[in-house]
């Protein structure tokens, strides 16, 4: 799962943002589809470099993520790893693909939970909820010290 800390939510929320402002999206595209949106905004590289990176390799961002190796040396690999080191493992990515995991789609109401993994608006969704709910798991570990009760001179006769 990936990790609930302000750099990812916020991460995922400009993802969202920029996918909405952009007419590039384009789910068949490696640079330009729901992870690559995400890499380039983690990672700071064009969709040009992620999508040479990745055709280095074979498959989509799911097959390259099954096939992800730390050590390769491979380009796409240790474009991975940044996104892996930045706060998200591979079967969180691999579901931002498919827009598959089971955990953000419970969040939505059940008719709205048939994502179409190449539709702008439903990853935009997606990405929203996953951020949402990241955003209450970080909330729920706070932990505020123990309030004390002052008492007010003015009040007490």
């Amino acid at each position: 799962m990936a990790k609930h800390k302000p750099e990812v939510i916020q991460a995922l929320r400009n993802t969202a943002n920029t996918i909405e402002k952009s007419n590039e999206y384009q789910w068949g595209h490696m640079g330009a589809c729901n992870c690559g949106f995400l890499a380039q905004e983690i990672t700071s590289l064009t969709k040009s470099e992620i999508h040479s990176r990745a055709m280095e390799g074979h498959g989509d961002w799911s097959e390259q993520l099954n096939d992800y190796c730390p050590s390769s040396g491979f380009r796409m690999d240790n474009l991975i790893s940044q996104l892996i080191d930045f706060g998200f493992d591979t079967v969180d990515l691999t579901h931002l693909e498919k827009l598959s995991d089971p955990n953000v789609l419970r969040c939505l109401p059940l008719k709205a939970r048939d994502l179409k993994y190449n539709s702008k608006p439903d990853v935009l969704l997606y990405l929203r909820t996953m951020a949402d709910r990241l955003e209450g798991k970080l909330i729920e570990e706070i932990e505020l010290p123990e309030l004390v009760q002052r008492q007010d001179p003015l009040l007490t006769h």
